[in-house]
């Protein structure tokens, strides 16, 4: 019998949403941060509910129409659902739980290439931040 190579699949669901305003006010006091312009990132290993889960914000204070808040959050997540199998595998692998959560920072309409790029540098920063809690 012949089997095809399935396309891989990539999932954002509600598990691995970001939802809980307990876990997202404990990312906020107990979590670490850094910024890669134009996203800021706070991240905490005491995850409970999902082995890895994410939230992503823009602010009012640049983006006054919600049409354009939402576009942002929209290309976040996107990018972010497309990049995040590395960052999975390796937490099943270390059997560790992540917390993440991305506010946009930028003044402008960004592009998707923009987004995606520097969503990708945080994932890999957030996989080296994992392997060196690891050890």
């Amino acid at each position: 019998m012949i089997t095809l190579n399935a396309p891989v699949r990539y999932f954002f669901r509600k598990p691995d949403k970001l939802k809980s305003r307990k876990q997202i006010e404990a990312l906020f006091e107990k979590g670490e941060r850094y910024t890669v312009f134009p996203l800021k990132v706070w991240w905490l290993h005491e995850n409970e509910k999902s082995i890895l889960q994410a939230g992503v914000g823009v602010s009012s204070r640049y983006f006054k129409k919600a049409v354009d808040r939402n576009r942002i959050k929209r290309l976040m997540r996107e990018a972010y659902r497309l990049q995040k199998e590395e960052l999975a595998g390796l937490l099943i692998e270390k059997k560790g739980k992540l917390s993440v959560f991305m506010l946009f920072t930028g003044k402008q309409l960004p592009d998707y290439e923009t987004v995606y790029e520097t969503t990708g540098t945080v994932i890999k920063k957030l996989i080296h931040a994992v392997k060196q809690k690891a050890e």
